[in-house]
């Protein structure tokens, strides 16, 4: 889907900036461009940013079974 009209940004460019290490709408202006036009789509940009961040937080953390804890205490 295109978030930013005036540099034709879509969704898939800006998550793959944030998972290319984009932190916040300025990292994702460097690497894409979105977001450096009007300014109209930073509120989109932002979410995505916080959406695509908190999906790989979910997804970095580690379950370790309860029985592997008690054999490696």
């Amino acid at each position: 889907m295109l978030i930013c009209h005036c540099k034709g940004v879509s969704d898939r460019a800006i998550r793959k900036a944030v998972r290319e290490g984009a932190t916040n709408a300025s990292d994702v202006i460097e690497r894409c461009g979105a977001g450096a036009g009007c300014g109209g789509c930073t509120e989109a940009v932002d979410e995505i940013v916080r959406s695509e961040a908190a999906h790989h937080e979910r997804r970095a953390l580690v379950v370790v079974p309860a029985a592997r804890l008690a054999t490696s205490a």
